[in-house]
């Protein structure tokens, strides 16, 4: 992997005026360090894919239905959303090494956990415990990637980031679904763990260090702040779902209501303590308009992307009959063409700016979407789900690469961990969020056909709820669509000695 940034010393070397004939031990240090850190979210994100396909099996084996198993996603992303605001202060405060070192410790600890759990709620904490080391990862690489890769070969790089970004989801379901035919679903984390081993040894002696730390405050009150309301806000969503089926334990609009009165607390304190730069999330990246713009993008396109990745599986179990392996190799063309498209992607931002990639990515994720809602059925062809899901995949290519290069892009660079943390916590909560909800109404359209057993709902009860949460996401698009068109090239990259 290091060999893929070696044509590339000038991208890799550090943005100041020296940047243009960088020392050789510099740009050495700086390839490396983005291979290891690539190589680590491949393994993370790897994992976190793994997931989707085999829940259903997951469900059938611990005998739970989908409003339970979802927990194992909604948890996971819910503790992404609550960890990533302390990966701002982690990062100023701790070393990269350091940094790195204490993600994949948690990654390894969780899949041990996750591997030996003999009931559902153990492996609901494996998952957690992975997911703080997982949170910590991504906004570690892409502060990485912003400090030491000048503004004008960004797009260029990010490309490539993409591709390990890509790749990884669409190797994932299909790893997931053979392993799963062939060992219980234990295995699934037995074989994650050598890897995760191999790259906590390698990382530990090999991970430079490429950015300056100080001593910067952490506000507990906001940490608190932070889980409450995120954790109230996905619970609330999840009762909809759970009280679909009669199984909720509290009216949804009680943790919902809770929760936003709790993140307005959040926000009013991060606007106090921003004033004295001690903020865990400091909301001043929002005074850019290409940032609040292209997030706001992100943010929308995350919730129809995650909803409609833990609903796709029950369709394709439940309604198409497919086995785990071959629900697996349906999502596999889409992720690799995603990943394929990326340096290309990154290439047109650089000459052509967001605009003319994000208008025709959100379009043809509001076509794939309405595809899924309705031309999908209990007779339905595995074609429509395949072509349906190559387009959202190639879609997506044309959203999120330009979008986190515009949204940071315009950010000055002491706000570089701040906006990277952001957008993650955003991009978690919207995760979180979309399955919730895409399961509520999965979960609903399941109930309404009167299915006696919702752990193993009729072909034409997985279809008819299916149909409510692809509608969801279809109209939902439609923000995306809008959002697109306000998404601008940002001023810093156009005039650089701004």
């Amino acid at each position: 992997m290091t060999d893929t940034f070696a044509r590339d010393e000038v991208a890799l070397a550090p943005a100041s005026p020296s940047a243009v004939t960088p020392d050789a031990a510099v740009a050495r240090r700086n390839r490396t360090a983005l291979a290891l850190l690539l190589a680590a979210v491949f393994v993370v994100f790897l994992n976190e894919t793994m997931m989707a396909v085999a829940l259903p099996r997951i469900q059938e084996s611990l005998h739970i239905d989908a409003t339970k198993g979802q927990w194992l996603t909604t948890a996971f992303a819910l503790t992404m959303a609550v960890v990533i605001p302390i990966t701002g202060w982690l990062m100023q405060r701790l070393n990269t090494r350091t940094v790195f070192t204490v993600a994949m410790s948690s990654f390894v600890t969780g899949t041990i956990v996750a591997a030996l759990s003999p009931v559902f709620e153990i492996l609901v904490a494996g998952r957690v415990i992975q997911a703080v080391g997982t949170a910590i990862m991504m906004p570690l690489m892409m502060t990485t990637v912003m400090t030491i890769v000048p503004a004008q070969e960004r797009g260029r790089v990010m490309g490539r980031v993409s591709i390990v970004m890509s790749v990884a989801p669409a190797v994932g379901p299909i790893v997931s679904g053979a392993l799963i035919q062939v060992l219980p679903w234990q295995g699934l984390f037995w074989v994650m763990l050598p890897i995760a081993l191999t790259m906590l040894l390698i990382g530990v002696r090999r991970v430079p260090n490429v950015s300056e730390t100080r001593r910067v405050p952490l506000d507990t009150a906001s940490v608190i702040l932070s889980a409450l309301a995120f954790s109230a806000l996905v619970f609330g969503l999840s009762q909809i779902g759970a009280g679909a089926v009669g199984e909720a334990a509290v009216p949804p609009w009680i943790p919902i209501v809770a929760g936003l009165l709790t993140l307005g607390a959040f926000g009013w304190r991060q606007v106090v303590l921003q004033r004295t730069d001690s903020a865990l999330l400091d909301l001043r990246t929002f005074l850019s308009r290409d940032f609040a713009v292209s997030v706001a993008m992100m943010t929308a396109a995350m919730v129809a992307l995650f909803g409609a990745f833990i609903v796709l599986p029950q369709f394709a179990r439940y309604t198409l009959g497919l086995e785990p392996i071959w629900v697996g190799a349906l999502l596999l063309p889409g992720g690799l063409l995603m990943g394929l498209a990326g340096p290309t992607v990154g290439r047109l931002y650089d000459r052509f700016g967001p605009r003319r990639l994000v208008i025709p990515g959100s379009i043809g994720l509001a076509v794939s979407l309405w595809t899924l809602a309705l031309g999908l059925g209990e007779g339905s062809s595995w074609i429509v789900l395949l072509g349906a899901h190559i387009v959202l995949m190639l879609s997506l290519a044309f959203l999120f690469t330009p979008a986190f290069s515009a949204s940071l892009g315009s950010l000055p660079p002491q706000l570089y961990s701040q906006g990277s943390a952001t957008i993650a916590t955003l991009q978690q909560v919207a995760g979180a969020a979309g399955t919730a909800i895409f399961v509520a109404l999965y979960a609903t359209g399941i109930t309404a056909t009167g299915t006696a057993d919702p752990d193993l709902p009729s072909a034409a009860a997985a279809a008819d709820g299916a149909h409510l949460a692809f509608l969801a996401g279809g109209i939902l698009s439609f923000a995306v669509i809008a959002l697109a068109l306000f998404v601008r090239r940002p001023a810093a990259t156009t005039h650089p000695e701004h």
